[in-house]
């Protein structure tokens, strides 16, 4: 069956690329080619697999037992691609489509003039969903360390993000009990960074 979840951000999240901008941004925000942010399903598939080990180890007895259902409901660890003996796949998380189009149709009236300009009107569209922080190392008398400035782009909080779930019905009960556990995502959630609220918002049938 289909399941939509929704995914609130509670506080700023970061939801890193994996790429630097020399004399820019040290943590780049992951957008997709209309400058929207968005969260990787294969990445927060394996935030689930880690809550998921947590709740079978409160009701599971055996090791063995417990890696059984994890194969059998995820795959193994690593895996992305969805197979008849992957029960669960996540898609990447994205906000709905109204609110992209009602952006995207706020543009549009400017998009001739901004080309024209040769400014990317992608970038305008991810500097109004995130914005950056500056962060720096402490040493171990609380004075700043040279050379650890760092920029980071980060997901405004309070933005809304839903990924579509392909699992069997028989699950979804188990499913819904571990995603209630997942509070955190993203990178420096110790900072405080990536609290979410995650629920089911619709179920149905392939």
């Amino acid at each position: 069956m289909n399941i939509r979840i929704k995914m609130k951000l509670i506080s700023d999240a970061i939801f890193g690329s994996g790429i630097s901008v020399p004399g820019g941004e040290d943590i780049s925000v992951l957008c997709d080619q209309y400058g929207f942010p968005y969260y990787k399903g294969s990445t927060f598939k394996g935030v689930f697999r880690e809550e998921l080990m947590r709740f079978l180890g409160w009701t599971m007895d055996s090791e063995k037992d417990i890696e059984k259902k994890l194969s059998q409901l995820l795959g193994k660890s690593g895996d992305t691609i969805y197979d008849s003996s992957h029960k669960i796949v996540f898609s990447d998380f994205m906000l709905s489509n109204a609110v992209r189009k009602q952006i995207l149709n706020e543009i549009e009236p400017e998009v001739a003039g901004i080309l024209d300009t040769g400014i990317n009107y992608s970038e305008m569209i991810t500097d109004a969903l995130s914005h950056t922080r500056t962060f720096t190392k402490l040493d171990e008398n609380g004075m700043a360390q040279e050379g650890s400035l760092r920029n980071c782009r980060c997901v405004n909080k309070n933005l809304i993000f839903y990924s579509d779930m392909i699992c069997d019905k028989e699950d979804l009960t188990l499913i819904e009990d571990v995603l209630s556990m997942i509070k955190w995502i993203g990178s420096m959630r110790n900072r405080g960074f990536g609290k979410v609220t995650i629920s089911v918002d619709a179920k149905g049938d392939c």
